[in-house]
């Protein structure tokens, strides 16, 4: 069902403004889709962000009116934003604000105090990142201007219930867009090294017909490439020529690469990682936190299977029966070691393996269906007829 501009509350269409912190990455990639959807349901969507990224490109391509707001840095720059945000604000006139990531969530609370409905979407707690007092803090006290508080995953839910966030939780699991993120057209091997000889650096680096493992996300601590790269002499051990590729960029690159050990590869950030997803015989999601990762939804899609740390909403990501195959504790080298090295000596059991995950990933994780989720949300908050999904939408 359609959303009309008649059932809106308002003889205008409906603005919704959607502040980020985050401007790259995975949020970066759920806003657009969400601005995408909403605009083709009839909204007037505003996305505002601090600059650098890729939020502000992604989000005026998929149709959304982009605004910068700057709010990075000290307490006083914080308390700048807000007072920025609050003039934004009345500039824009939303019906409806939706903050995503922490520090957006607290300004835009702070600034709004409840006055305008609210919805609140972490996409990972602050307190999980650096485990500090003030994080659960200010969670909790910028709960109470809170309308809905907005989790990925239902672990994320009972991780903020555990250290006293209280509010009006709903759960909306991450989603992705099935016609970008698919199976290639021709899984044949000969087919995926021609994937793999037009990505940059593997024509030298990669053997024909080596196993490889794909890892796609920012270097930084949070994403656990480091526990990746203590595991990977044992399986480079035990599987001939298997080879890793880090697909990203970040802050802890020059202390990985001086870690790393042979068969690693640095590609650098990509504009897309489905070439990677597609060229990949596995892909790897160390992480040490989530909320709910995008790149397993992603690489799943894609029909390739996954390992990944069993933290956040890994395990609710994952049909049920592939949990044995797919999941390892976090921080844990030599679990994780197996788990490749089981997946990437068994090329049955990897192809079937893949379109089990594939098939779930389009019943469960259709960005449609999450994008139809949170325009319920809205309109819940909006006191207006409640819609089943969200208007289709073609790139």
């Amino acid at each position: 069902m359609r959303v009309l501009p008649q059932d809106l509350p308002s003889q205008d269409r409906l603005t919704v403004l959607h502040v980020s912190q985050p401007v790259d990455g995975g949020i970066a990639r759920v806003i657009a889709d969400l601005v995408r959807s909403q605009v083709a349901a009839g909204l007037r969507v505003v996305v505002a962000a601090p600059p650098g990224g890729t939020l502000h490109v992604e989000a005026a391509i998929a149709g959304a009116e982009v605004v910068l707001w700057p709010a990075r840095g000290t307490l006083r720059t914080l308390l700048s934003g807000r007072r920025r945000l609050a003039r934004l604000v009345r500039r824009a006139g939303p019906h409806l604000v939706h903050a995503h990531g922490p520090r957006a969530g607290y300004t835009t609370r702070m600034a709004l105090r409840g006055r305008i409905p609210t919805v609140h979407q972490p996409h990972c707690w602050p307190f999980e990142a650096v485990g500090a007092l003030a994080a659960r803090v200010w969670e909790r006290y910028a709960a109470r201007w809170t309308h809905r508080v907005l989790c990925v995953s239902e672990a994320q839910r009972r991780r903020g219930a555990a250290v006293g966030v209280t509010g009006r939780w709903v759960v909306v699991p991450n989603g992705v867009d099935l016609r970008r993120f698919a199976p290639a057209a021709d899984a044949a091997d000969d087919a995926r090294e021609a994937l793999r000889e037009a990505l940059p650096g593997l024509r030298d680096a990669v053997p024909v017909g080596a196993p490889l493992v794909v890892c796609v996300a920012r270097l930084c601590a949070q994403k656990g490439q480091s526990t990746l790269l203590r595991a990977w002499p044992e399986v480079a051990a035990a599987v001939r020529d298997a080879r890793l590729v880090l697909v990203g960029d970040g802050p802890d690159r020059a202390a990985l690469q001086r870690s790393a050990p042979p068969g690693v590869v640095f590609a650098g950030a990509a504009d897309s990682a489905v070439p990677w997803y597609r060229a990949a015989d596995l892909v790897v999601v160390p992480s040490r936190w989530e909320g709910m990762a995008l790149v397993p939804l992603e690489a799943m899609a894609c029909g390739i299977p996954v390992v990944l740390s069993d933290v956040g909403g890994a395990r609710e990501c994952l049909p049920a029966d592939a949990a044995d195959d797919c999941l390892v504790p976090p921080g844990d080298p030599a679990a994780l070691a197996r788990a490749l090295t089981a997946l990437l000596s068994d090329h049955d059991r990897r192809a079937a393996l893949g379109t089990r995950l594939a098939e779930h990933v389009r019943m469960a994780h259709d960005v449609q269906r999450t994008a139809g989720a949170v325009l319920n949300v809205y309109r819940e908050l909006l006191a207006v007829p409640p819609v089943l999904t969200a208007a289709r939408t073609d790139r």
